[in-house]
């Protein structure tokens, strides 16, 4: 018992020291060496060494080029005008009555369309901010208006999301992004039904009590430019470009290699050679390849706004996914050293006990998620411990990979936005407003999307629709 409260009391600490504002790139192996230090002092070390840094090296390598990608097709999204002019054409269709619909929408179309989600969180900001404050709704609703448009629904639910969290899964199942198309859908209808009904409920309740959006807050963003929109047809097109390279991409590659190929990497006798497994990287060559037709399309079509703003433009962005990007792996390897240690193997016992594998996979998913405060740090480190496991599994109930697929990438978005998440430090970050102001509407946003998981495996089993 006492292995699984230091266990505890470390997580505890992390999601402290979150709440404070400190940096997880700092304190996650803070905290993750604490707990090696009260099991076994002598394994401190290369516990940092082997374990932790192996995995946040691991991850890294793996999808960096995807966040990097994302975060500069989003950048050059924004400053090309193409954003706003996608945020006013919604708001036409939507109307001043459906502020909170129309940054969902919003956030959903700029997620779906390969934005990087912390790149949303700047990007939509300014313009949620411009539609509450013209609107009078309390500003503390913003923040949980953006992550249902960008950390929900479109992040891993719908099918074909270029998102990491529907990408993790295809090295282990073998599927592409558009597993299980339909199950995605209703999980995805269901997580925005839910998280609309709520924030609107919210809103109305908090006005009608006489609170608008306020005075004095920090980090309000500038007003909108008087310049020229440019067509909203043409906004759009990039983020097209980016959905269905993603689907030819992935075609195109499994047909030209083969499915199932290993790949030797050799290019001189005396070179030690490297084999690729195919299957396992085609969908994350894929996305990577449609981020860059994305990155070539926002370029040629927005190149006479972008040109001044293009150097300091892409250094925002890369210097913005290294942090995204250090901030998750660094979560990674938190969990990985949290996962080897005694306290953990009481959790894993008590799961494996369950002896039905989407149920066992969504608790899985769920718990490391919310350990590690990562939806793609969760996923990484319970299919690389657990996922032959769940193959296994998954064979012995005749269970097809892609309803496992969407399962877990659904499971990894539930409690991951604990309060240590980056994600939602950087939201709140760049809202300006605290954990103790927006977080509780966060965390309902949390509750619908936890259940969302059980409730596609609900569906499954009662029709089993795929």
């Amino acid at each position: 018992m006492s292995s699984l409260l230091i266990c505890l009391a470390s997580l505890g600490f992390l999601m402290f020291v979150a709440y404070r504002g400190f940096s997880v790139i700092l304190f996650a192996p803070i905290a993750a060496l604490a707990a090696v230090l009260l099991t076994e002092p002598s394994m401190v070390a290369p516990a940092y060494s082997g374990l932790f840094m192996d995995k946040m090296v691991g991850l890294l390598k793996l999808y960096f080029p995807v966040f990097m990608l994302g975060a500069v097709f989003g950048k050059l999204i924004e400053v090309s005008g193409f954003a706003r002019s996608i945020v006013n054409a919604i708001s036409k269709v939507f109307g001043s009555s459906y502020s909170i619909s129309c940054i969902v929408c919003v956030g959903g179309v700029l997620t779906y369309g390969g934005v990087s989600l912390f790149v949303v969180v700047f990007a939509l900001y300014p313009f949620a901010a411009e539609l509450f404050r013209r609107n009078n709704i309390p500003k503390r609703l913003i923040p949980a208006t953006i992550a249902l448009g960008a950390f929900t629904f479109t992040m891993d639910s719908l099918p074909g999301t270029p998102q990491i969290q529907n990408i993790i899964p295809t090295a282990f199942f073998g599927t592409d992004a558009y597993a299980a198309p339909w199950l995605g859908i209703i999980g995805a209808i269901f997580i925005a039904g839910c998280g609309i009904t709520y924030l609107e409920m919210r809103r109305r309740s908090l006005m009608a009590k006489g609170e608008g959006y306020g005075t004095g807050h920090y980090n309000e963003p500038e007003p909108p430019t008087d310049e020229a929109m440019i067509s909203p047809w043409i906004a759009i097109l990039p983020l097209v470009i980016v959905g269905v390279g993603n689907k030819l991409l992935l075609d195109l590659i499994l047909s030209y290699y083969g499915a199932g190929s290993q790949v030797l990497v050799s290019f001189r006798p005396d070179f030690a050679a490297v084999t690729q497994d195919v299957t396992k990287m085609a969908a994350v060559w894929a996305v990577e390849g449609a981020l860059a037709l994305g990155i070539l399309a926002t370029l040629a079509l927005g190149w006479g706004r972008i040109r001044g703003k293009f150097t300091n433009s892409t250094q925002i962005a890369v210097t913005g996914s290294l942090l995204a990007g250090m901030n998750t792996a660094s979560e990674y390897g938190f969990g990985a050293v949290i996962a080897a240690l005694p306290g953990f193997k009481l959790v894993a016992d008590t799961l494996s006990n369950i002896e039905n594998p989407l149920i066992n996979l969504a608790v899985s998913v769920n718990v490391l998620a919310g350990i590690t405060g990562s939806s793609s740090g969760g996923l990484s480190l319970t299919l690389g411990a657990l996922g032959d496991h769940f193959i296994a599994l998954a064979q012995q109930h005749a269970i097809p990979a892609e309803v496992m697929h969407r399962v877990a990438s659904i499971a990894a978005g539930g409690m991951d936005t604990l309060p240590h998440n980056g994600a939602i430090i950087t939201l709140l970050a760049v809202t300006g407003l605290t954990h103790r102001q927006a977080y509780g509407d966060i965390f309902i946003l949390t509750i619908f999307k936890t259940m969302a998981a059980f409730v596609v495996i609900t569906v499954f089993y009662l029709t089993g629709l795929i």
